[in-house]
């Protein structure tokens, strides 16, 4: 499994960007996908997960302004961002796991390089 991250890129504040992620390589009808960011000088966070059954979480910090989603198997994961905010700044990463109801960084085995999103006026 290959994951590959893009849509990253430069913002104002107030401003939206959609991430996607593409998986390539073989495909399972169970697992857990979801986005995480660390930015410069602070631990990697959760930021949203998504289940094959179409379960999704987020964190308290993005409640309301992001959305993950992903339409099948075989799409792309994808993280609407609205209303950002300069603590948005950071590196996105997409994850995989092959199971359901992964919600820690331990779950997953799969990471893609990372998206830089940028959040400046």
């Amino acid at each position: 499994v290959r994951l590959m991250e893009s849509g990253g890129g430069s913002v104002q504040p107030g401003g939206s960007l959609r991430l996607s992620c593409s998986w390539s390589g073989p495909t399972y009808s169970n697992y857990c996908m979801a986005w995480f960011r660390q930015a410069p000088g602070k631990e990697r966070e959760g930021v949203a997960t998504f289940d094959s059954d179409g379960t999704t979480t987020y964190a308290d910090s993005v409640k309301g302004r992001f959305t993950i989603s992903k339409d099948g198997e075989k799409d792309p994961l994808y993280l609407q961002m609205n209303s950002l905010t300069l603590e948005d700044t950071a590196t996105y990463y997409c994850a995989a796991g092959l199971w359901v109801g992964c919600r820690s960084a331990a779950d997953f085995r799969y990471w893609g390089q990372g998206t830089q999103v940028s959040v400046s006026s």
